[in-house]
């Protein structure tokens, strides 16, 4: 199948298929006489289980990682299992981080008028110099 047909079935854009080509993730596909990609049935299911690891916030080595173990029937679940771990333990840092920058904007909302008036707390709050 071209490459067009194995984006619409994959769920991932033609550019995003090439990119992943160009980085080894996904190996090249064999060409037609014409020039044309070719590709497999295999690919759209690597595209897809790439795509579904991105949409949970693998990095694309970590993709890389996962799909070799997908790809390997010898694979270890244990591997599997601790890229998760790492992955939900930095979910779980971007919470507590996110969490901490709501409470400060909620804080800098407090602080304003959110009037006419020039004087504005939050300008005054982004502008101070905090040096330690």
């Amino acid at each position: 199948m071209k490459i067009g047909e194995l984006a619409n079935l994959s769920g991932v854009p033609v550019k995003s298929v090439r990119y992943y080509e160009e980085e080894g993730i996904l190996p090249a596909p064999r060409r037609l006489e014409n020039g044309y990609r070719d590709y497999s049935k295999t690919a759209v299911a690597e595209l897809i289980f790439l795509r579904q690891s991105r949409q949970f916030g693998f990095t694309l080595n970590e993709c890389r990682q996962l799909l070799q173990l997908w790809r390997d029937p010898n694979r270890r679940s244990a591997e599997v299992h601790q890229l998760v771990i790492q992955r939900q333990q930095q979910v779980e840092q971007q919470i507590t981080d996110l969490t901490s920058m709501h409470e400060l904007l909620s804080n800098l909302l407090g602080h304003c008028a959110a009037d006419d008036s020039p004087e504005c707390a939050i300008i005054d709050s982004l502008s101070e110099r905090n040096y330690e």
